[in-house]
């Protein structure tokens, strides 16, 4: 779909054009979000016009400003400061570059056109590839408020998913008994194999919901969104077991630092990362990857396999990260 805007004024139309209507970044990388504008009929002398870039999160939070720019005058805001500018290639080209795109940049973008009293817009939906999981701090099922399960997901290199996000990992397989929070604020979880304890025999498959909930008061576990990440997360060989400080240490020896949960999930899911091997993580979990079930590697299906939060005095293998 192309979505094109038309303001009349004075026998002249503006129009407003973002075509395609979405993008999908890389990541860490750069992304153009196409935005255009001319009139018709076409004018003899250019008119200054102000453009602004406002940007609706998939939180659910309230729209902010992006950038705003008079010709080559601009000025950024937020998150976005330094990392945004219009590529203003040809006369008329107000797309918007940003910069080490990140996980919160997800969402809705308005390219507005403000020419005298008349406005116009068009808007291109920036969404990143990536993987659901769900996560439970070492205390258990059931902990978290809503502040503290965005801190849990964000330790862990994710954010908090969204609906939409869980949705289409739910189509993809996920399976999940425990309710978690989304970024919307509600609670829920996705089934596809009904049961007794997950709602019940007679519901069919679906994403099961408790609706919105107590930020404060109530403790759920959360459901984090992590996308493709630079660099590499790989087993240390290490010529002995390690208890989990010896484990970070070993990590930062190597060059790199202990990967977080968010990180091996990106690497199983988009780089393959396979090792039947069980190693420490940043949050004190224990952890392997498998994208080629076999025997004595755990379930038949493919997965982050997870051992829980053992003492972090016994030893084990560990998990690195390193961006190079």
């Amino acid at each position: 779909m192309i979505f094109i805007s038309t303001v009349y004024f004075n026998g002249v139309k503006l129009r407003v054009e973002a075509q395609p209507p979405s993008a999908v970044p890389v990541r860490g990388g750069n992304v153009t979000l196409p935005c255009r504008f001319w009139y018709e009929p076409e004018l003899s002398v250019p008119r200054r016009v102000r453009v602004k870039w406002a940007w609706l999160p998939v939180s659910g939070d309230s729209e902010s400003d992006v950038l705003v720019a008079i010709g080559h005058r601009h000025r950024s805001f937020g998150h976005f400061k330094d990392r945004v500018f219009l590529r203003q290639d040809v006369p008329g080209d107000i797309s918007l570059i940003i910069s080490n795109v990140s996980l919160r940049d997800g969402g809705q973008y308005r390219c507005e056109v403000i020419d005298g009293l008349e406005d116009e817009s068009a808007a291109v939906h920036l969404e990143l590839r990536g993987v659901v999981f769900p996560y439970q701090p070492h205390r258990g099922r059931y902990h978290m408020s809503f502040a503290a399960a965005r801190r849990a997901c964000e330790e862990q290199d994710a954010a908090v998913a969204t609906f939409q996000q869980l949705y289409a990992a739910w189509r993809e397989g996920l399976d999940w008994c425990n309710a978690g929070w989304l970024a919307d604020g509600t609670v829920q979880y996705p089934i596809t194999q009904p049961r007794s304890p997950c709602g019940g025999l007679d519901l069919g498959p679906g994403v099961r919901s408790y609706g919105a909930r107590h930020k404060l008061s109530h403790r759920y576990d959360v459901f984090c969104f992590s996308s493709f990440i630079r660099g590499r997360v790989y087993f240390l060989q290490h010529p002995q077991r390690l208890n989990f400080s010896e484990a970070v240490q070993a990590c930062i020896t190597d060059g790199g630092e202990i990967a977080t949960v968010g990180q091996m999930f990106a690497a199983w899911r988009f780089l393959g990362l396979d090792r039947c091997d069980a190693g420490w993580l940043a949050d004190g979990s224990l952890r392997y990857p498998i994208t080629k079930p076999r025997p004595n590697c755990g379930p038949q299906e493919p997965g982050v396999r997870s051992f829980g939060f053992p003492s972090p005095h016994h030893k084990h293998g560990v998990y690195c990260y390193s961006s190079k």
